[in-house]
């Protein structure tokens, strides 16, 4: 197991629609874009940042949240704290209210199994495992699936700098979706997964987590 710090930050008077998520991303990405790579996960130079992003955009039940951990959680408070508009698809919407959450949490492999329930899609498959999962039948496309979980789960902790020796177990329910991503329609998941892991309630695991797809919270 290792702490690591997580912040969450919502704005409970704004309503939003899930698909939103990404422009938060853009808002903010573009208003504080000389602060910190971590807010775009973009570097200097324009290149993509291929690590797990630190601070990530979602829309929870029409609410709109920041999630920030390891060095994103220690940026948002300071940035974030301070807006005092939103400004979506150029329509403003007023802050008045805003919630934070701040603290350390403990990841790693546990002794105990924990339940989580993806709050927003799981876009699981690239195009190599995408046509390994067309080809083969409903119990092989879940156990691929629980294996790409396993793997989502993996590459977190690796860069929360948590290197894993004890072998992950995850069991999952899953159910076909279909969504909108880059104008392209995409296959991907909602449902249920149960593993010997401790994740933070609102991490995202898959694709696209920064745009808030593969969003977790534990229910029991």
């Amino acid at each position: 197991m290792q702490t690591i710090p997580k912040t969450i930050i919502r704005f409970p008077e704004i309503k939003l629609r899930t698909r939103d998520a990404h422009k938060l991303r853009g808002y903010f990405g573009n208003l504080f874009k000389e602060k910190s790579e971590l807010l775009h996960n973009h570097m200097g130079n324009g290149e993509y940042r291929f690590k797990y992003p630190q601070v990530q955009y979602k829309v929870i039940d029409h609410t709109p949240l920041l999630v920030g951990v390891k060095e994103g959680a220690e940026l948002l408070p300071g940035l974030f704290l301070k807006i005092k508009e939103l400004d979506i698809d150029g329509k403003k919407y007023p802050i008045h209210q805003k919630n934070i959450e701040s603290g350390p949490f403990n990841i790693g492999v546990t002794d105990s199994s924990c339940t989580y329930e993806f709050q927003t899609l799981w876009m699981a498959l690239n195009q190599s495992n995408y046509e390994k999962y067309q080809d083969r039948d409903e119990l092989a496309r879940q156990q691929l699936l629980e294996r790409i979980v396993t793997g989502n789960c993996l590459s977190f902790f690796k860069d929360m700098d948590l290197w894993v020796d004890d072998q992950i177990h995850v069991k999952g329910s899953f159910k076909e979706k279909s969504t909108r991503f880059k104008n392209n329609r995409m296959l991907a998941f909602n449902g249920v997964i149960t593993a010997n892991v401790a994740l933070p309630d609102y991490i995202g695991l898959g694709k696209a987590v920064s745009r808030g797809f593969g969003t977790i919270k534990q229910i029991s």
